[in-house]
């Protein structure tokens, strides 16, 4: 306590005991902020992950590139030689061709021993002598050589480049490397701006990193989410078969979160958990492609068993308690109830004794019901004009 309060006073009078001006204490304090800044982060230069966001944006740049002016040589040394596209399929091997051979009548002459395999190569030998194509001038030749050096120079640097980004992600992501490799790890890197960002970011955030356009429509149109995003290109994810991916992936980062936090934040060196996560994810897979159950929680490795029911205890049946429906129908016989079916064609319940009690009643009061009283009606009318008719016929006779 006593060395805390020395601190207090120290600082408290740190103008009155350096006696600085005001610019260099500024300067003074503007390089001790920086000094604690760096020892709280533990600052290294190799840890910069700005060299891997633009390298892995090259890297996809060169490969359009690469596919752009590959496609361009095919189609314009296409006119002149069309069989050799069907038989050299590798780019780079057919930009080498065409610079070596030049004319298709010189491939007989040429040797393709170190660019070709041998089959391939006495088959396109073949082909030139029997070719359909068109003749062209050496002018043509001399600038599809040129570009088909382009192919060749872009081909060797963008190997390069993968080779530099493979060793800058081992050293600053070992465990994402080892995860995801290096070309999922680097793009992750540069979607989330920077390995910090990447590690704030939970596993939900991981798995669908790429995918927020089909994330937000698929909110908006209320269908299902995406079940992944860049981690789809992991190895890992693409061995899966095509309905057990979405496990896969969400498992895969889940573990993915944890080895970028490891790296991000962690002082070891080299791979440490990821070598465990991916073990794990791996077994998962198998088991999934075995269709073995089997319990992920715990140790994982027992067997789910699944239980035979049997039933125990309860309620028994009686026998003793059953009715048929001849027996009601005597029970409500001996009661003097009869059923009738409204409109509906439910049955009712109507007390026999009760309504001729009612009739009775109505008899005794003088009253008559409603449909007798017009018969009788009728039954006047109908007297009453034989009568007339009666009268007259005796006044006519």
């Amino acid at each position: 306590d006593s060395v805390i309060d020395l601190m207090r006073g120290i600082r408290s009078q740190l103008d009155s005991l350096l006696n600085l001006p005001q610019e260099e204490k500024m300067a003074f304090q503007l390089g001790l902020s920086h000094s604690l800044a760096r020892f709280k982060l533990k600052f290294s230069p190799d840890k910069v992950d700005t060299m891997i966001i633009q390298a892995i944006a090259l890297l996809d740049e060169l490969d359009k590139e690469l596919n752009t002016y590959a496609m361009r040589v095919r189609e314009w040394y296409g006119w002149h030689f069309p069989e050799m596209g069907k038989i050299v399929t590798d780019n780079l091997m057919y930009a080498k061709s065409v610079k070596l051979m030049g004319v298709r009548t010189n491939a007989v002459k040429s040797d393709f021993s170190d660019i070709l395999p041998e089959e391939m190569e006495k088959e396109l030998k073949e082909a030139a002598e029997i070719s359909m194509g068109t003749e062209i001038a050496e002018e043509d030749v001399f600038n599809i050589q040129q570009l088909c050096d382009q192919v060749i120079h872009l081909t060797d640097y963008r190997g390069q480049l993968f080779d530099y980004l493979k060793n800058r992600m081992n050293a600053i992501a070992p465990n994402l490397s080892h995860m995801v490799g290096e070309l999922v790890g680097a793009r992750l890197i540069a979607h989330a701006g920077s390995l910090i960002s990447l590690a704030k970011s939970p596993a939900s955030t991981v798995q669908i990193l790429g995918a927020e356009k089909a994330l937000f429509r698929a909110l908006k149109t209320k269908h299902e989410t995406p079940k992944y995003g860049l981690i789809y290109h992991a190895s890992l994810v693409g061995q899966a078969a095509p309905k057990h991916k979405g496990k896969i992936s969400r498992m895969l980062a889940a573990k993915t979160a944890l080895a970028t936090r490891t790296d991000a934040l962690g002082d070891a060196e080299g791979v440490t958990i990821a070598v465990e996560g991916r073990e794990k994810v791996e077994e998962r897979l198998r088991q999934l492609e075995g269709g073995q159950l089997r319990q992920i929680s715990g140790s994982g490795k027992s067997h789910v068993t699944q239980k035979k029911f049997e039933k125990t205890g309860g309620a028994t049946y009686n026998a003793a308690s059953d009715f048929t429906q001849m027996d009601t129908e005597k029970v409500e016989k001996k009661k003097g109830t009869k059923r009738k079916k409204n409109a509906d064609g439910d049955d009712e319940k109507t007390n026999g004794v009760k309504e001729k009690k009612k009739k009775k009643k109505k008899a005794a009061d003088g009253e008559e019901p409603a449909k007798k009283k017009k018969k009788k009606d009728k039954g006047d009318k109908d007297g009453k004009k034989k009568k007339k008719k009666d009268g007259k016929k005796k006044k006519a006779k």
